[in-house]
């Protein structure tokens, strides 16, 4: 898989400790966005995402992994097999998507992905819309999903937090 990079121990990208994968990419390319370096798809570099994986498992203190990017939807079966194994260690999935939910339920290709999901922040990043006052996003217009919930009632569930 192509990723920006990766990062231990995150407290911003979802609750608890987290690992964050950056995946390198993004179709969306939004004006004001705080990772404009992953756009490019060519960028980054290539990792097996058997690597990854121990990376991700090498801390006994992570409590879930972040998807972030770029756009993880754009490698949506590297990041499926990124979020299966950390379901099976026991961690929390969370992902950042610039399509929203409605978008990527009409996407064959992402339900791999969608299903692995635990929590969405779904929705492109909107400089007209920015709020540094926001829990775990960053413009107004982005919802925070329970993605399980989602999948099964084929609507936006919010996250309760």
């Amino acid at each position: 898989m192509r990723i920006a990079s990766t990062t231990h121990d995150s407290i911003v990208d979802g609750p608890g400790l987290r690992y964050v994968v950056f995946t390198q990419g993004c179709p969306h390319r939004c004006p004001g966005c705080h990772n404009p370096d992953t756009h490019d798809s060519a960028g980054g570099k290539e990792l097996p995402v058997e690597e990854v994986i121990r990376d991700m498992l090498s801390n006994p203190l992570t409590d879930g992994v972040t998807l972030s990017g770029g756009e993880p939807f754009a490698q949506p079966d590297a990041c499926a097999q990124i979020a299966r194994a950390a379901h099976q260690a026991g961690l929390n999935v969370w992902c950042y998507s610039g399509w929203t939910l409605e978008r990527l339920l009409d996407m064959p290709a992402a339900a791999p992905l969608l299903h692995e999901i635990d929590v969405l922040i779904d929705g492109p990043f909107l400089l007209e819309q920015r709020s540094l006052t926001l829990k775990w996003r960053g413009s107004r217009n982005q919802r925070v999903l329970d993605a399980k919930q989602s999948c099964l009632e084929g609507r936006a569930v919010p996250y309760p937090d």
